[in-house]
């Protein structure tokens, strides 16, 4: 599902074009439009510098198979952006196709570089519930800590 992503801002644009094509072979080019010491920020990692940073992507494509960023909401004021988006891959073992919603903030210098990006999403929804053995675990739980709904 590409849906339509406007932002007026070059920088913004720039970065969703690059994650929108993301491939192993082509990581340099995302991690150009990083600062040198820019700080990344995830439910497994918090890292600062461009090879820090490499690391992740690096780590991305050699666990998850075919794995592709879609964004679908990119927003800009000043030094700030803010992304929502889907990474879809496909499930090692199995192949079965999954997917990761999530939203992404990201602050820029004054020359344009990324210097944070922030990634908020749920690991235990997105992906431990997901999971054969985990997921039935995380299903049981939510059930018996949910508010129950009245009717």
């Amino acid at each position: 599902m590409n849906m339509p992503v406007h932002s007026s801002d070059s920088r913004t644009r720039q970065l969703v074009e690059a994650y929108g094509g993301l491939t192993r072979e082509n990581l340099p080019a995302l991690l150009a439009l990083y600062d040198g010491q820019a700080r990344f920020k995830d439910p497994f990692n918090e890292v600062s510098g461009r090879m820090a940073i490499e690391r992740i992507f690096t780590q991305m494509f050699d666990e998850l198979r075919d794995p592709r960023f879609v964004v679908l909401v990119a927003t800009s004021e000043g030094s700030n952006a803010f992304l929502t988006w889907e990474l879809h891959f496909l499930r090692q073992g199995n192949g079965m196709p999954m997917t990761i919603r999530g939203a992404t903030h990201l602050q820029y210098s004054l020359d344009g570089l990324v210097t944070l990006h922030r990634d908020y999403w749920d690991a235990a929804e997105e992906l431990y519930a997901k999971l054969p053995l985990l997921g039935a675990v995380m299903r049981t739980l939510r059930r018996r800590l949910s508010t129950p709904q009245k009717t």
